[in-house]
């Protein structure tokens, strides 16, 4: 089943990241070396995002994310597992994890019509 792990990040984690890569690039080694990687991306920081809303067939356009946190999306891995708890052990050992927030959620599976 696959799972995505979603890196949520402060201002202050994206800042640091040059000094965290070399850890991404072993825990990505890892899932990769176990069979479990199957995707994943870091993303830019927040100020680079833009939000879009249809709101009565109107579009809004607005500069950066608009979350209530100080945590924005940083980045995700998917990976392909038996079970949550499988993807939880490995979640655990995301570098993140020790920094900020790692959440994990079920792919809802899609298929096209």
């Amino acid at each position: 089943m696959q799972y995505a792990v979603l890196i949520y990040e402060s201002e202050q984690d994206f800042a640091d990241r040059p000094g965290l890569m070399p850890a991404y690039a072993a825990y990505s080694r890892a899932l990769a070396e176990a069979g479990h990687m199957a995707g994943g991306e870091a993303l830019q920081p927040t100020h680079t995002a833009t939000t879009v809303r249809l709101r009565h067939g109107e579009r809004q356009v607005q500069d950066g994310p608009f979350p209530d946190s100080k945590e924005q999306l940083g980045g995700f891995f998917l990976i392909d597992v038996p079970d949550l708890d499988a993807a939880l052990t490995w979640a655990a050992r995301c570098p993140a994890a020790e920094r900020c927030a790692v959440e994990v959620r079920p792919v809802l599976a899609m298929e096209a019509p």
